[in-house]
């Protein structure tokens, strides 16, 4: 068993518990013209009176390694001037490359390991302690997240009953976004059931826009689109036994989840650029993309997480006017939440990781971060005044009030040879998938095949 989730008190998924929450906050989300709906600069930490007690650091240095780029860099990085500010230790960036666990190795082979890493992946936490590479949270980080954290996020930085990672920043990954003007123009509606989702998406191509924008070139973003599906059609115990591979992917559940996920990767018309040109977008310009060139964009919609807001903010549109989201809508019984995030491990037993550890599990650090847009914290203590705007707001308070009964990135939660390695495994197999969405029982085949050899591993 590669995951910490544990046994849920019910066998059901977020999607019977917050998606008619998420699915009414979001209708409502229209906002209004005067509404701050962008990436903007994050005041003080919106918290109540911070009670964090931070060690002096003054002169030791620290390198914390992630694989985030461009604007989620950036906000990380407000983070960790703040962590510098309050106890003078020096904080450096390292870029890392996927997949993160393989860049790690070979830093400790060469016998320098940054002192925190970010890993996205609970399967990437499961590796690097068995590799024994990671160092178990101290009293004080353990406070913090006693504090702060549900039960069920706690787990996930959990191997066998210790306590190694963090979790700063989490995701809804359930999430449509849609160019207004682009619906107005074509007299689409926000769809509720896969059934309407293609019906919608009919309409917006009669009306000269291809409808959905899909950032192929990045294998997990295919990963998402499947996971949803299988999620709201095959339900909960099927999904956990498929994270779990107690099912093959040789299952008559999977192939209704890749039968159904043909019905939109099977018509390239209705795609921007057709398979080849998904298969060339990476997930940054599929989001851009879909919020360019006013009501003729070159994709009307965008599937992907409330992250999608730093990428929307890079473009003139406002969130809540002319980017507006809805739901991912249900192919069962219910629209399915998947939910994803980073956690922050320690790698070196010091002082200043173990308090880097601590403030990153406090309200004070993951306020720095929501108050620049796309970012969701599981810290059920942190303001939910900090976020830019209404939308994010009510998808933050949507995920909190899940509590512990939600489901995790599936391809997160596997081996990550198999579910989070460019050009391999499930990244591949779905790429292949798109380019050819009628090889069902061959997609199948090559999916059990990468998986049993992976679990082996």
């Amino acid at each position: 068993m590669r995951t910490t989730l544990r046994p849920r008190r019910a066998a059901r998924t977020v999607a019977t518990v917050t998606a008619l929450t998420l699915g009414l906050a979001l209708a409502g989300c229209g906002g209004s013209e005067g509404e701050d709906s962008g990436t903007k600069e994050p005041g003080p930490p919106a918290t109540s009176a911070s009670s964090l007690t931070l060690p002096s650091l003054k002169g030791e240095k620290i390198e914390v390694a992630a694989v985030w780029t461009g604007p989620e860099q950036e906000n990380f990085t407000k983070v960790l001037k703040e962590f510098e500010k309050r106890t003078g230790a020096t904080v450096t960036f390292v870029p890392a490359q996927d997949p993160i666990v393989n860049f790690l190795g070979t830093k400790i082979a060469g016998g320098s390991p940054p002192d925190i890493a970010m890993l996205p992946q609970v399967g990437a936490i499961q590796q690097a302690a068995a590799q024994k590479w990671l160092k178990p949270v101290g009293p004080e980080a353990e406070a913090q997240l006693a504090k702060n954290y549900s039960p069920g996020w706690r787990d996930l930085g959990a191997v066998d009953g210790k306590q190694y990672g963090v979790y700063f920043k989490a995701a809804n990954k359930s999430l449509i976004w849609y160019n207004n003007a682009a619906f107005e123009n074509a007299g689409a509606t926000e769809p509720k059931t896969w059934k309407e989702f293609l019906a919608t998406a009919e309409t917006i191509s009669a009306s000269g826009v291809t409808p959905v924008s899909i950032g192929g070139a990045d294998g997990w973003t295919l990963t998402d689109w499947f996971e949803n599906i299988y999620l709201s059609q095959a339900g909960p115990e099927k999904y956990d036994q498929l994270a779990k591979h107690r099912i093959k992917w040789t299952d008559p559940s999977v192939t209704k989840a890749l039968t159904t996920l043909a019905e939109l990767f099977g018509k390239p018309e209705l795609i921007a650029g057709g398979a080849d040109g998904a298969l060339q977008t990476e997930f940054p310009a599929s989001v851009t993309q879909t919020f360019t060139g006013g009501d003729q964009p070159k994709g009307a919609m965008v599937f992907e997480g409330d992250f999608s807001a730093v990428n929307i903010a890079q473009t003139s549109a406002k969130i809540g006017t002319d980017a507006k989201v809805f739901p991912f809508p249900a192919v069962g019984a219910a629209s399915p939440v998947v939910t994803g995030g980073d956690a922050a491990v320690a790698l070196k037993d010091t002082k200043g990781a173990q308090a880097l550890l601590t403030f990153l599990a406090s309200p004070d650090a993951a306020a720095i971060w929501a108050g620049a847009g796309g970012f969701l914290s599981p810290n059920k203590n942190m303001n939910l005044s900090a976020y830019p705007n209404d939308v994010q707001r009510e998808i933050a308070k949507a995920l909190l009030e899940a509590g512990d009964d939600f489901r995790f990135d599936m391809s997160d939660q596997m081996p990550q040879s198999f579910g989070g390695t460019p050009g391999k495994g499930e990244w591949k197999a779905l790429q292949d998938f798109l380019k050819n969405p009628k090889d069902i029982t061959g997609t199948q085949e090559r999916l059990e095949a990468d998986a049993a050899k992976a679990y082996k591993s």
